[in-house]
């Protein structure tokens, strides 16, 4: 019999995780903090809404939380009417945020103390991915939890891998986020220099994805390099927070992170202009603004 899932956060990228898993025949219960998304999503299938996250523990085997923040996973697990206050012996908490590899370790012992277990499960491919149910998720957390998701886990994404005990999947993703923040970074000065150039942008593009330059930046964000559409799939502002946590964690092991520093502050640039709201390809505008040339 399929364990009960509970679903906290059902956003940009909750909400389509939470209908695959519906559509794949699991029984869910849904909590957001907009009560109307909830409600909407449990109309299209078998899924009930509870009226908070400790609701949600005490009617799931395995509870799934995806968020923008370690406050805000801090807050639905440990605080008030929180996760920890209903959750089950033997139940699965499965964070797929995004948050500190500290924060991380340290509500994993708060919920070994309930007598249930953890993993933290933060995952790649935007909104297209979550939709599609081919993100690329890494895990981190025991071998045997990590076996009881799975079944979850694969119908959510396309890449699914176990890389190490409690926090290594946060650091993974940290990885993740500066290689993905530094490559469009890259496409954007590399498309801000062939236009100005006089080399139509679409063909930068075409010739840069046959050869060594080619990436999955390229592919994904196309038409919105191309048509300047910045409806976020990923908001620059969380992928800022994201290089904040990378920034720290490389503090924290003694290791230099230069460029990502420097993506880092134009990513806060973005906010401060007000397009934190706008999607993480956006940073074409920085290199436009800058250049005094759009593309």
């Amino acid at each position: 019999m399929a364990e009960k899932v509970g679903f906290i956060g059902l956003g940009i990228m909750g909400g389509p995780m939470a209908k695959n898993l519906m559509e794949a025949g699991y029984e869910l219960v849904l909590y957001n903090r907009t009560r109307e998304k909830a409600e909407d999503l449990a109309g299209d299938g078998d899924a009930e809404v509870a009226g908070n996250p400790k609701e949600v523990a005490e009617g799931s085997d395995v509870i799934v939380t995806m968020l923008p923040d370690s406050p805000d996973v801090g807050d639905v697990v440990t605080g008030e009417d929180g996760v920890l206050e209903g959750i089950r012996e033997g139940a699965l908490l499965v964070d797929m945020s995004t948050i500190s590899p500290v924060v991380t370790e340290e509500l994993a012992e708060k919920v070994r103390e309930r007598g249930a277990s953890m993993l933290d499960a933060p995952v790649s491919g935007g909104d297209v991915g979550a939709i599609e149910g081919t993100l690329s998720i890494m895990v981190g957390g025991s071998e045997e939890d990590f076996e009881r998701a799975r079944p979850l886990f694969e119908v959510m994404g396309k890449t699914v891998n176990h890389v190490g005990p409690t926090g290594a999947g946060q650091v993974t993703k940290a990885a993740n986020q500066v290689v993905v923040a530094l490559t469009i970074e890259a496409v954007s000065e590399a498309l801000v220099l062939g236009s100005k150039g006089g080399v139509a942008p679409e063909k930068i593009l075409d010739v840069l994805s046959g050869g060594l330059a080619g990436n999955k930046v390229m592919e994904v964000k196309r038409e919105k390099f191309l048509s300047h559409t910045f409806d976020p799939g990923f908001r620059s502002e969380l992928h800022h927070k994201d290089l904040g946590i990378a920034l720290a964690a490389g503090r924290e092991y003694g290791v230099v992170l230069p460029v990502t520093a420097i993506v880092d502050q134009m990513l806060l640039a973005m906010k401060r202009k007000g397009w934190g709201g706008e999607d993480h390809s956006a940073l074409l505008r920085v290199i436009e603004d800058l250049s005094q040339h759009e593309i």
